[in-house]
């Protein structure tokens, strides 16, 4: 395995003794997925991790849940023939599996075998957010919503809060949070479209911390918006670039799995790219403050260590960090990087002890 070193001071930052932060160090283990005969995917849209640190991943194309050891040991699969497009994948602490299924607007919940529990959204049924993709794009489909709306449009991922509610990032066709019962009862939604405060451009990825905080991935505002349970805006985390996913693990640090933006391309805070800014993972403090950053390198983006299209993160109790890509539908597909590139998907990053 190769090394990731990212232990290290931090100049410029001030802090107590008492409070100072390791950052861990990590091996990467890009071969940690050992595929059986006969299974195969595209992308690994969304990891997540049972109570055992069984490792979970939502896979497309074809559209399924895999299931692994922690030594990438292949220990079965389901959901095939129910998904439309696998999206976000959340394993909550009673190991409930909350797949969010983005080409079908809808949440399935699951036992870790694969049995539905319930289902949150209507299943092919859109909410009415006067969505309408027409292509091109000065910046994202998302410009096409005009107005926000109920859930969901084109969800996106999924968080469970300490007491047990259920936060919903609904992105792609619609620019809310909305928040639930543990049973799935709608409480509340909130969002609107822009880039000021509670406002967004596809927020993606959603978690809760210890403390109940809210923290939502504003994908195409490069930022990431905290906000209270009841959606009361707390701060904003700039220092991002088009975060999909995050992961908080035990000691509090967010892991961020952070979207390639190519050379060309514009943000909706930042205007036109002038070089290339390359996918990334960014470890920050509970504060925001940026501890570590690893990939972001434009050349060998496909190697062990590096990103092509970063969409998923988790962490299991080891402390551990697993990455997903989706480098077909992001990369390959518009003819960004070579179709040898295909099997840059999944990559484990173990934290040394």
């Amino acid at each position: 395995m190769s090394s990731i070193d990212t232990e290290r001071s931090f100049p410029g930052i001030e802090m107590p003794v008492e409070n100072l932060i390791t950052v861990p160090r990590f091996d990467v283990s890009a071969d940690w997925e050992h595929l059986p005969a006969g299974v195969s995917h595209r992308d690994v849209t969304g990891v997540a991790v049972d109570s055992q640190d069984r490792v979970y991943l939502f896979v497309r194309f074809p559209h399924r849940i895999l299931i692994y050891d922690r030594d990438g040991g292949f220990l079965g699969a389901w959901g095939d023939d129910i998904f439309t497009m696998a999206h976000g994948l959340t394993i909550g602490p009673d190991d409930r599996v909350y797949c969010v299924d983005n080409g079908d607007h809808s949440i399935r919940v699951f036992t870790l075998a694969g049995d539905p529990i319930m289902t949150l959204g209507v299943p092919g049924q859109a909410s009415d957010t006067g969505y309408d993709p027409k292509p091109p794009f000065d910046v994202h489909a998302c410009e096409c919503i005009a107005y926000p709306g109920g859930p969901f449009n084109r969800c996106t991922n999924l968080a469970v809060a300490p007491n047990g509610e259920l936060f919903v990032a609904d992105g792609y066709g619609n620019c809310r949070v909305h928040r639930f019962s543990a049973d799935g009862d709608l409480i509340q939604s909130w969002g609107e479209i822009g880039t000021g405060p509670g406002e967004f451009h596809l927020p993606h990825g959603i978690a809760c911390d210890a403390a109940g905080r809210v923290l939502v991935c504003d994908r195409e505002n490069d930022r990431i918006q905290i906000f209270s349970a009841d959606g009361a805006f707390i701060d904003q985390w700039t220092d991002v670039q088009r975060p999909c996913d995050l992961a908080i693990d035990a000691q509090g640090l967010v892991y961020v799995a952070e979207l390639w933006r190519p050379k060309g391309k514009k943000s909706f805070v930042h205007g036109e790219m002038q070089t290339d800014h390359p996918g990334r993972v960014s470890v920050l403090a509970a504060d925001g403050t940026v501890l570590d950053r690893w990939g972001g390198v434009s050349e060998g983006r496909h190697l062990p260590g590096n990103f092509i299209a970063p969409h998923g993160i988790a962490v299991d109790s080891h402390g551990d960090v697993y990455v997903a890509e989706v480098p077909y539908s992001f990369a390959i597909r518009p003819g960004w990087v070579p179709e040898a590139h295909g099997d840059h998907q999944i990559q484990k990053f173990v934290r040394r002890h």
